[in-house]
């Protein structure tokens, strides 16, 4: 049995490699979420006028790792406080958001964020909402982190938040990821 979950946590080549070396993840996938445009592209996402969240789709085995793990790994790996921004990438498409597939996911966000919020540096902004639509990135955005490691942002914006959750939750990298 596989679950689904959309995780918006500001640039999408941050979040896929990070749930890319998670444990009990299935499959990874760049995207867009909840705007109002159809199959919309990377150009119009960043001119901030489409509605959607850049995303990641995480296809995880619930017997290996539960949401809950999964989403205290999300919140450790982004600033949930800064609403529309994550580091210098601004605007609605870098909101914090979970979109869900139904009520027992958003009860488990919703839990896991009340348990995080006395100690989170100020009010946590992520949405939870229920998943409206979802778009896959065009292809050149999958794996990016793993095709250009040493492009400029991957160097000194993605390598940082792999290396946390390395350090943070070595109990779920997979083993044998670079």
């Amino acid at each position: 049995m596989q679950e689904t979950i959309y995780l918006a946590g500001g640039c999408f080549w941050c979040t896929e490699a990070v749930f890319d070396r998670v444990r009990g993840v299935i499959d990874v996938q760049s995207g867009y979420a909840n705007g109002h445009v159809d199959h919309p592209t990377y150009e119009q996402i960043c001119e901030g006028t489409t509605g959607h969240a850049e995303v990641v789709r995480v296809v995880f085995d619930p017997q290996t790792i539960g949401l809950r793990q999964l989403l205290e790994i999300f919140f450790a790996t982004h600033d949930p406080t800064t609403l529309n921004r994550q580091g210098n990438d601004v605007g609605t498409q870098y909101r914090s958001g979970i979109y869900v597939l139904d009520e027992s996911q958003a009860q488990v966000a919703r839990d896991v964020i009340a348990e995080l919020a006395p100690e989170a540096g100020g009010p946590i902004v992520t949405e939870v909402l229920p998943l409206k639509c979802y778009w896959p990135a065009e292809d050149y955005h999958q794996d990016y982190f793993a095709q250009h490691p040493g492009q400029g942002y991957c160097a000194f914006v993605v390598s940082p938040k792999v290396q946390k959750f390395r350090h943070s939750f070595a109990q779920w990298e997979k083993t044998g990821t670079p």
